[in-house]
């Protein structure tokens, strides 16, 4: 008589997460890495229609817009690679509606960052478009 193969059960990592999981994680660690360099979040996930920011950020006169992109491996290319033209369009785009949606940062200097989180490291592409 042949043993009986008993499954391993499999722990939390070794499953498959989501792309929203992975993304929500992301966006919790470049809100980190922000707040520890003195960033303040004024707003996460903004909608417009087909028009999304990741996150708002502000320091001293500084207004950030930040797209959050992150990859598992590099099967697929860079998450930095993903921001193309058209991502860059409805960011630009979703961060006009804010602005005007919030006029006492009408003065602020605005700037467009890039995040890409690779293996739980984080790199910023600062004034990336």
């Amino acid at each position: 008589m042949l043993p009986r193969l008993r499954r391993r059960k499999s722990s939390p990592r070794e499953r498959p997460r989501s792309t929203t999981a992975i993304g929500a994680a992301a966006e919790r660690q470049a809100r980190r890495f922000y707040r520890l360099r003195g960033y303040r979040v004024l707003a996460a996930n903004v909608r417009s229609g087909r028009n999304e920011v990741d996150l708002v950020l502000r320091r001293g006169r500084q207004l950030v817009f930040c797209e959050v992109k992150a990859k598992g491996g590099s099967r697929f290319g860079d998450p930095l690679e993903m921001v193309d033209r058209e991502k860059q369009r409805r960011v630009r785009r979703a961060a006009e509606i804010w602005l005007a949606s919030h006029p006492e940062t009408g003065g602020l200097h605005v700037r467009f960052d890039v995040v890409a989180v690779r293996a739980g490291r984080v790199q910023r592409l600062t004034d990336a478009f």
